[in-house]
């Protein structure tokens, strides 16, 4: 698998010489053109069988730092080829993922392919990327799934060829090598206890949850309101879906607000439903009411900056990009396996918190948004 073939060198020239010149393809590189969507979205996942999140200590992770200020002392010993297939071309979560995944080639010396569908979150065009990147012979593919069960057949071609498989954010329905990215429920139950703190332990909350169904808006919300738990005076007022979108989460606070009038704090379970939430608080005057987000998105960070918003969690998907890298690196170079089937980045041990004290180092050293400005 380690032996680089002179035929997979040109068969990779000539699919990156393809993408470049934009000839008709089933598949796009991933680029930041179209930058309508950022942060959290509705991923599908099922539970399956998979192992519990192993959380390593910050100073044995494959990597040091987090966002824009990632780095590693991986160096490959072969030429490794290491293909990457991005959920869409027009978030740029996903762009930035990428360029994660292209950086961790140019600091560990792989050749890194990228691609992502043409047609936005299809699943099925993930599984022929996959079964393309087995014929032109990369020795890994890590995945960021559009859906956990249809990309399994994808998973287990790649794995009967030998193929190292790796998945960020939503996983696979079984385990794979390894799963990276943040882990919904941990970053929920930091946000909430931030909060918690914040307010004293007491306070009436309101949640703007994510899409009914979608496991990754699911966790969130278990963490969130698991974290909360240990304070007995904080009360979750309401609790109610703003599909992780801006106009929804405006305009579900505003009703909210009218009939719960002495609320402290508004968790919105993405960056967007949070800004939503600020929108309808300074509309209503209610500007002393706590507001926390996830993703750590420009807007968000600027809210942070202007005082809007109270934190929003960098959930770092340009990181997350060079830490999948990072592992399978190590086991191509000597089988080096890591200490568990899911190891999330960024965690709380990676100080992924944006406030007050941290939104200027953030904008000025760490926002992965910055990456593909």
């Amino acid at each position: 698998m380690r032996k680089r073939k002179l035929v997979s060198i040109l068969l990779a020239a000539t699919l990156v010489c393809t993408l470049l010149a934009g000839c008709s393809t089933p598949t796009q590189e991933t680029s930041g053109d179209d930058k309508k969507t950022e942060g959290t979205s509705d991923e599908k996942t099922s539970t399956g069988e998979r192992e519990a999140a192993t959380v390593v200590d910050a100073d044995k992770l494959p990597v040091q730092g987090i966002g824009a200020k990632v780095t590693s002392d991986v160096k490959a010993k072969e030429d490794y080829k290491i293909g990457y297939i991005a959920k869409n071309t027009t978030n740029p979560y996903m762009v930035a993922q990428a360029e994660g995944v292209k950086k961790a080639g140019e600091d560990m010396g792989f050749t890194a392919v990228t691609q992502a569908p043409a047609t936005a979150d299809s699943v099925e065009e993930q599984v022929k990327i996959m079964e393309d990147m087995i014929q032109q012979d990369v020795d890994v593919i890590i995945v960021h799934c559009a859906d956990s069960n249809g990309i399994m057949p994808g998973v287990r071609k790649a794995q009967e060829a030998g193929k190292l498989v790796l998945t960020i954010g939503t996983p696979a329905s079984e385990d794979t090598f390894l799963r990276t990215g943040v882990d919904y429920k941990e970053t929920g139950a930091t946000v909430a206890k931030a909060m918690a703190e914040e307010l004293g332990g007491k306070g009436n909350i309101i949640i703007l949850e994510g899409p009914p169904g979608a496991a990754n808006a699911i966790e969130r919300l278990e963490g969130i309101k698991e974290a909360f738990a240990e304070y007995p005076d904080i009360k979750i007022v309401a609790s109610q879906t703003a599909n992780f979108k801006r106009t929804e989460g405006m305009s579900v606070t505003e009703n909210l607000i009218q009939k719960y009038t002495d609320v402290q704090g508004v968790i919105g379970c993405n960056d967007e439903s949070a800004l939503g939430a600020v929108q309808a608080l300074k509309a209503a005057g209610m500007n002393d009411v706590l507001v926390a987000g996830f993703d750590g998105s420009v807007d968000a960070t600027n809210a942070v900056e202007s005082g809007d918003m109270f934190i929003t969690y960098n959930t770092d998907p340009y990181g997350s990009g060079y830490i999948a890298c990072a592992y399978a690196v190590k086991y191509l170079n000597d089988g080096t396996e890591p200490e568990g089937k899911f190891i999330p980045f960024p965690t709380a041990a990676n100080d992924p918190l944006i406030t007050k004290d941290s939104v200027a180092d953030y904008k000025e050293n760490v926002a992965w948004w910055k990456i593909i400005q």
